[in-house]
């Protein structure tokens, strides 16, 4: 077995930058996705979720406590929420880089190793985008002069990655808390203004604000993003509503 070979795994350059770019598109993957960054992603899921449960949780206890009691328990869930929010999104922050740098480390030892193959996998990328002729072969000899700009080529080129895209664990952490606490500060004053109405209300603002916001720096359709996520939400509140009503009848 040939030492190309060995390195594609039996497949063609052109499968093996496929397979790669899979590789880079696994690693990447999220709860809080790639598109928008990474603290406004975990803001915005934080507070719809936030907003979410505080609307299940009122239609769930209600029959059973009092309203100072029910205020009362859900400002403490809150606080015991929002450690949670912060530290899931501070560990899903840290594993992805974990994976980043798992993987920036495998492609620096190919480059160290594989020379040749990762300069056939280049001209193979650039012959893609059009290069061809000594114009292609300048662009791979330049790019292969520098092992910095290579590893960063091959990261960005051949496993698909923005590296710009990975933010700091704790930033997200810090967007996933001011989720969770705008969330509980609309659920409130939704209360104090109109009690389980005012709550509705509430809910309805936040959850279509977060899904405008993600909306926009993902670049989707806003209208879609705002239909599916409201539908979604009063489902769930709506069908547990009158799940209770036929409980308590």
């Amino acid at each position: 077995m040939t030492e190309d070979y060995a390195h594609f795994e039996g497949n063609s350059t052109l499968d093996h930058l496929k397979k790669a770019r899979k590789k880079g598109a696994h690693a990447t993957s999220e709860i809080h996705g790639t598109e928008p960054p990474g603290h406004l992603s975990a803001a915005t899921h934080a507070l719809k979720e936030s907003a979410t449960l505080s609307l299940l949780l009122w239609i769930l206890l209600t029959p059973f406590l009092k309203s100072s009691q029910l205020y009362l328990f859900l400002g403490v869930f809150g606080f015991g929420w929002l450690l949670w929010k912060v530290g899931r999104s501070s560990v899903l922050g840290w594993s992805r880089l974990d994976r980043l740098h798992r993987l920036i480390e495998e492609e620096r030892w190919e480059i160290e190793h594989h020379r040749a193959q990762e300069k056939e996998e280049l001209r193979e990328m650039y012959q893609e985008k059009g290069f061809s002729g000594k114009l292609l072969d300048e662009v791979v000899e330049i790019l292969m002069a520098d092992d910095n700009r290579l590893l960063r080529v091959m990261l960005e080129e051949e496993l698909g990655l923005t590296l710009e895209s990975f933010e700091h664990p704790l930033k997200q952490a810090v967007g996933a808390g001011i989720g969770v606490v705008i969330a509980a500060i609309l659920a409130f004053f939704g209360i104090w203004i109109g009690s389980f109405v005012g709550l509705i209300a509430a809910t309805l603002v936040g959850i279509i604000g977060a899904s405008l916001v993600g909306a926009y720096a993902e670049k989707s359709h806003k209208i879609k993003a705002v239909v599916w996520n409201v539908a979604t939400a009063f489902l769930a509140c709506g069908a547990t509503y009158f799940a209770m009503q036929l409980v308590n009848s």
